[in-house]
């Protein structure tokens, strides 16, 4: 099951530089994961300080 951030995400970036498989891009104001290419692994989740992704 893929990772979702939700409307929390501060775009501090954090989420993006610990991606394992590089699936999260800079959106307008927000992070976005590719649900296609994001492989469940957390990781996004575990460095997130407002708690943002999510799993789907």
């Amino acid at each position: 099951m893929a990772y979702l951030i939700n409307d929390d995400c501060i775009s501090c970036g954090a989420c993006e530089s610990e991606c394992p498989v590089n699936c999260i891009t800079e959106g307008e104001g927000i992070y976005i994961i590719d649900p296609n290419e994001c492989i469940d692994c957390g990781a996004c989740a575990d460095v997130c300080p407002v708690d943002s992704p999510k799993p789907q």
